[in-house]
């Protein structure tokens, strides 16, 4: 079976997942998810009218619009079960509908060899027929006009929606969103963002359990080039898709990140850098009101990543910090880069300030007690390299 194009769609069903669970706080979530509906169709050509109507979201089209660009950019929106296409059936009485059954059908299946099943729900209970008299009327025109079609009410090769509420909307197709729950609705964390493949992923996840994100991206120029920021703020562009607007904070961090270099035994270099980006990540959040940070590590991938090195990354925080691909392999972890389209960006050669100072042996067990005593030999400087950098960080504001 193949469907023919948007030609017919005037309209679409937005469906849901968890916020039908949410009992008196409901209404706080469905308000929510249509803000983000409307943030996402700005992006689109054509106007649009989002409404709710009794625990359903509907988008309406109010004028001429692409219908592969408004899919694409709905399947951006967290919170987002499935998007049904749907068709306006004339109010003009039981035979009118029968007629836009056919009529639909006929134009979305071009191969009539499959079984279907008619869903009717009547929501207008004003309605001359019920639900399973619908059901049974619009089947049996089915099947006089395309006799090759047949029934089955187990397991359908198509299931025909028919919804008859203040309108009449046919639909049979339910395009897969990302799921999850609408931005926002679960306060804001600070990402650290670097031109990796794995921090716009955990930004991604993150963004997808409805927490709004703020971002910091640390840069060492000249050790690090334009290029290289431009690539963050371009895979900033990239998770804003899913995310919304995200404030990126960039932090020059040349100055730390020598004094370290100099003062500091080698082997340390990563574990102590990464200390202080968690510190100064821990001040722009708290400055930002976010309640946690996000990173993109994942155990064992790197010598900076093992449970050792985690913990002694934790211990200069106060605040929570989230790994969402913490239990992820890199393939894992690539696969969603793909499918959110951050991974050809991530893969660009402009190399970060993590990769820069790489030491040949990183030590992969640090001993808490002993990076504290090493960083011992920075406090001549460090205060003021500290907040000099939190006070001149670059705010730039990026959206989709």
């Amino acid at each position: 079976m193949t469907k023919v194009g948007g030609r017919m769609f005037k309209a679409f069903l937005i469906k849901f997942a968890e916020i039908g669970v949410k009992g008196n706080n409901r209404d706080l979530f469905e308000a929510a998810l249509a803000q983000q509906i409307k943030y996402a169709l700005r992006r689109c050509e054509g106007s649009f009218s989002v409404r709710r109507n009794r625990g359903r979201i509907y988008i309406d089209a109010l004028s001429e619009f692409d219908f592969e660009e408004t899919v694409e950019n709905l399947k951006t929106v967290c919170g987002i079960a499935s998007i049904c296409p749907m068709v306006q059936s004339e109010d003009e009485g039981v035979e009118q509908l029968c007629r836009d059954v056919v009529a639909y059908v006929d134009d979305q299946y071009p191969d009539k060899h499959f079984t279907f099943k008619v869903n009717a729900r009547r929501a207008q209970k004003n309605y001359p027929l019920t639900s399973m008299e619908i059901n049974a009327l619009v089947g049996e025109k089915l099947l006089e006009a395309f006799p090759d079609l047949q029934v089955d009410v187990h397991e359908p090769d198509v299931m025909i929606h028919v919804e008859v509420r203040e309108k009449i909307y046919l639909y049979s197709t339910e395009i897969p969103g990302p799921g999850g729950m609408p931005v926002g609705t679960n306060g804001k964390a600070m990402l650290l963002l670097s031109g990796g493949i794995d921090s716009p992923v955990a930004g991604y996840m993150v963004a997808k359990r409805g927490v709004k994100i703020d971002a910091v991206y640390f840069h060492a120029p000249p050790y690090t080039s334009d290029r290289a920021k431009q690539k963050v703020v371009d895979l900033a562009r990239l998770v804003a898709r899913y995310s919304g607007p995200i404030y990126l904070y960039v932090v020059n961090f040349t100055d730390i990140q020598m004094a370290i270099y100099e003062k500091c035994p080698h082997d340390e270099l990563t574990i102590i850098m990464r200390r202080y980006m968690m510190r100064i990540a821990e001040q722009l959040a708290k400055k930002t009101d976010c309640l946690g940070l996000v990173t993109g590590e994942s155990i064992g991938q790197v010598a900076s990543q093992t449970m050792q090195s985690l913990a002694v990354t934790n211990e200069v925080c106060a605040m929570p910090v989230y790994r969402p691909c913490i239990g992820l392999d890199k393939q894992e972890i690539v696969e969603i880069a793909e499918k959110i389209g951050t991974y050809e960006t991530s893969i660009l050669p402009f190399e970060d300030c993590c990769t820069i100072f790489v030491a040949k042996h990183p030590v992969t067990k640090p001993n808490p007690g002993v990076i504290r005593r090493h960083e011992e030999n920075l406090k001549d400087v460090i205060d003021e390299l500290f907040q000099k950098a939190v006070e001149t960080a670059e705010q730039i504001v990026v959206e989709a």
